[in-house]
Order: structure tokens, then C-alpha cells, then sequence
């Protein structure tokens, strides 16, 4: 019996189809064997964007071949190859009604929450679209955040723009909060000064006062960063005590995403960490994650 040789594929991660519509489902009446697949496709006409072909068989076994043709210009030609990308014993088939295929994270997500551990995973999700993920491994991205507010801002906006990102590799969040309360107890004090009312921040068992609205002086402890010590300086002729805030100070060893009011309309990258302006614009988070994609995952697996 002739054998199947494994696609290359299957030795790198993250590998995602380009477009759905290059994938197709198809049935057999028996369990699925490679010489099952082999009478099944081999010699078999296939629509010219057809790459990779799911089959399932009665007993809901799933997997997952790459077809080749010798001439892609027809409308149909023959397939005349087939290389394997998973038979059922790692292959598994999941529905998620809600899950866009055409976004790597989501396909990721979805193979590691409902079929950890196996190298292939199909998803069929939103208007019953059907695509797969190979090795799925996302690339983990610490967000250094303060809160309030609350959700966080540039976690929640890296959150939206992986749930559209057809064009990005899959990535993991890891979202690091620092609050106010844990920035005083660096430094007790019965009077704070804050950047902004606008958070509605407040610390408990203490006086609060806002630096955009310019108070008269007071012996405060300032919660801010180095644009809030030179508006300070500025107000009031001097550099208060004062606890730092910036995430981009925070000492990391992982690849990071943060903020920083130095920047006011670039964006910058330092290594493994990729900064965005405080308040950034949803644009000038994607150019990042474009960054942070870069640094961790040069090139995204589609097929």
C-alpha cells in the first residue's frame, strides 16, 4: 500500500490557511485510512483555490491533508499529490458558533481551550466557516497597565484588535495591573497628587489632589511620571516626592507592551519591550502589535 508523506508544514507552528476559502470538507463512508484518502482524492478534480482538505468520516474522526496540482490556472485540474497533515489519532474537530476562523488568535485560543495537546486543530465557527491551525503556540505579550480606569485601555485595545487581526500571528496577553493604592504604600502619605480626576482614582485613608486642575501647593507625594514632574515643575517651580507610575520603567525580562506620555506620536521599540503613546490611537496600537509580532514571531505561519 502506498504511503502518504507528512507535510512539511506540520514541523512549524502557528501554520494558518491564508484564506478559508482554500479549505474544503469532504465525507467518506468508511473509517479513514490513508488508502481511504488516497482513492478518495488522488486523480480527483479540485477547485483551483483548494489547498488543504478536510475529511471526516461516520464515526466523526477528522483529518486533514495539502493537495497539489500540477496546473493552478484551470478552474479544476487533478490533484496530483497529497501529503498529510494529521490523521484522526492528532487531528481533532471543533464547533465554536462564535469563533471568526479568519483570525489566527482566535483559531489558537480555541485549540487550546477545547483540544490541548493536539497538533491540529479544525474550527468550524462564524457562518459555519471551517479552517484549521497546525501546532498552535502563541506568542505570549506581557501589557504592563495602571488602573483605574477600569477595563484597563491599551489591554483592552490589544484585546478588540486580536479579535479582528486576520494578519497576525496568534498571541497570548498577559496583562499586568499596578494600581494606585500598591504605588502609595511605596510611599505613605496623608496628602497624593494625581495626574488627572479623570480615572475618578482615589487612596483610602488619604487626601487627594489633581494636577490638571493646579492646586495651591502642599506637602504632597506625587503618583505620576516624568511628564507629571515637569507639568509639576512648572506649575509650581520644583520636583515633588514622588512614586513612578510609567510602565515603561518597569523592569522586564519577557516580550512587553506598554505606554508612555513622553511619547506624544511615535511609537518605540527597546529591545524586547514595543511603547506606544499614553492614550494611544487604536492605529498606533496595531503599528505595535505589527512590532511585537515582529519580534517574537518574524514570520506569521500562513499557508
Amino acid at each position: 500500500m502506498p504511503s502518504l508523506p507528512l507535510s512539511s508544514l506540520r514541523a512549524r507552528a502557528n501554520v494558518v490557511p491564508s484564506a478559508y476559502r482554500g479549505v474544503s470538507v469532504g465525507s467518506v463512508d468508511v473509517p479513514i485510512t490513508e488508502q481511504v484518502l488516497i482513492d478518495r482524492y488522488l486523480g480527483r478534480e479540485a477547485y483551483r483555490r483548494t489547498r488543504f482538505i478536510v475529511t471526516r468520516d461516520p464515526h466523526g474522526a477528522t483529518s486533514l491533508i495539502q493537495v497539489h496540482r500540477d496546473d493552478d490556472d484551470p478552474l479544476f485540474g487533478p490533484v496530483t499529490s497529497i501529503e498529510i497533515l494529521a490523521m484522526p489519532n492528532e487531528c481533532a474537530y471543533v464547533v465554536d458558533p462564535g469563533a471568526d476562523t479568519a483570525v489566527p488568535t482566535t483559531l489558537a485560543e480555541v485549540a487550546l481551550r477545547d483540544a490541548p495537546g493536539t497538533p491540529v486543530v479544525v474550527v468550524e465557527g462564524r457562518y459555519s466557516h471551517v479552517s484549521f491551525i497546525v501546532n498552535p503556540d502563541p506568542i505570549l505579550v506581557r501589557v504592563e497597565e495602571v488602573v483605574p480606569p477600569e477595563p484597563a485601555k491599551l489591554a483592552d485595545q490589544v484585546r478588540r484588535l486580536l479579535d479582528v487581526a486576520e494578519d497576525l500571528p496568534p498571541m497570548k496577553l498577559d496583562v499586568h495591573r499596578v494600581t494606585f493604592d500598591s504605588l502609595a504604600s511605596e510611599a505613605p502619605s496623608d496628602v497624593y497628587l494625581l495626574p488627572c480626576r479623570g480615572a475618578g482614582v482615589t487612596i483610602k485613608g488619604s487626601s487627594e489632589f489633581y494636577l490638571d486642575e493646579r492646586p495651591e501647593r502642599a506637602d504632597w507625594v506625587l503618583l505620576g511620571c516624568e511628564r507629571s514632574r515637569q507639568i509639576h515643575e512648572w506649575f509650581y517651580g520644583d520636583s515633588p516626592a514622588m512614586v513612578s507610575m510609567c510602565p515603561r520603567q518597569r523592569r522586564v525580562e519577557t516580550l512587553t507592551l506598554a505606554k508612555c506620555c513622553l511619547l506624544e506620536s511615535e511609537i518605540a521599540i527597546e529591545e524586547s519591550r514595543v511603547v506606544v503613546p499614553w492614550g494611544a490611537s487604536l492605529s498606533q496600537v496595531s503599528e505595535a502589535l505589527r512590532e511585537v509580532a515582529r519580534i517574537g514571531d518574524p514570520s506569521l505561519s500562513s499557508v
